[in-house]
């Protein structure tokens, strides 16, 4: 079965002023964690690995997923994408608003009356820097569904004057439909927010078409194994073969630093990586429905707080 998800536009409103950092994915994951783990967790005080009740609570499955890898060579990937405002925008008045994006993944999608009141709750506490003397409080305004469809339309699952929530009858799924992908010469990928991938150990400053297809075959896979069809039906070695015959056509990308603060390392720490766009010509066929897979997941290291974000463009050529 295809792992169906769920794509939320989350709106909030300053009850009073915030200062955000200029890249808002790590504050507001940690936001979002704290908050959630407050909202679900029965036992406050018990450890998530020693949890009779992980697998079934929203922290454990959604957050939880390194405490509970169970000794895996590879712990268990986030079932969620939180991506910040693309905005660098750090002061913020009372009554402006903020929205973010939550996606939620396989069964991360059947929490979403908890995802409402995690959110609420980060609300109450605050967000950003000076939250001890009440500085970045919000209101949840709405939460509707995100879609990148033009003849879609988004649908209001929440609204803060009414308090009801409207729960999707059907989701999207996620898979590798190639059902679309004849003919496609041309290949754009736009690298929203930075990308990071590594290859033996070391963060690469520069992308060629066969790293990007490689950290999308770990990333979709993990994806399956975890919470889709298992193993893919796909001839790995073929497509890393007929990746190094697509060539780059042009490539306009630059190495895009932020600063975090680590509360489980208790300091500061540099995150950075690719952003710009690149142009790819071949047989690019083969490739469009992973790359539009990772569309909605991610790509690279640390996408559960919005970096490798991507958004694909493909040409089609009739006479292919």
């Amino acid at each position: 079965m295809a792992i169906e998800y769920i794509s939320l536009n989350i709106l909030c409103r300053f009850s009073t002023p915030a200062f955000l950092p200029t890249f808002k994915g790590s504050t507001l994951r940690g936001a979002f964690g704290h908050a959630l783990k407050k909202v679900a967790c029965a036992l406050k005080n018990q450890e998530c690995q020693s949890c009779l009740l992980a697998k079934s609570c929203a922290y454990g499955l959604i957050f939880a997923t390194e405490k509970l890898s169970g000794g895996r060579m590879s712990a268990r990937p986030h079932p969620y994408v939180l991506n910040p405002p693309v905005t660098e925008q750090q002061q913020y008045k009372q009554n402006e608003n903020l929205t973010f994006n939550l996606v939620l993944l396989g069964p991360a999608a059947s929490f979403l009356p908890h995802i409402v009141y995690a959110v609420e709750e980060m609300g109450k506490t605050g967000v950003g820097s000076g939250t001890k003397t009440g500085d970045g409080r919000f209101d949840l305004q709405a939460i509707s569904t995100s879609t990148d469809a033009s003849k879609e339309k988004p649908v209001v699952l929440y609204e803060e004057r009414n308090k009801t929530l409207q729960t999707p009858l059907q989701l999207p799924r996620l898979d590798l439909d190639d059902s679309k992908a004849d003919g496609v010469r041309e290949l754009a990928i736009n690298l929203v927010t930075p990308l990071r991938i590594k290859e033996e150990n070391r963060l690469q400053g520069q992308i060629s078409f066969l790293s990007l297809t490689r950290a999308a075959l770990r990333r979709v896979t993990l994806m399956e194994e975890h919470y889709g069809n298992g193993e893919l039906k796909l001839d790995y070695q073929d497509l890393i073969q007929q990746a190094l015959a697509i060539q780059t056509s042009s490539q306009n990308v630059r190495w895009h630093e932020y600063k975090r603060y680590s509360n489980r390392q208790k300091q500061s720490m540099l995150f950075g990586g690719l952003t710009g766009r690149m142009h790819f010509q071949g047989n690019l066929s083969p490739f469009l429905p992973l790359f539009n897979y990772c569309r909605h997941i991610n790509l690279g290291k640390q996408t559960a707080f919005g970096l490798g974000k991507i958004r694909v463009t493909a040409l089609q050529h009739a006479d292919s």
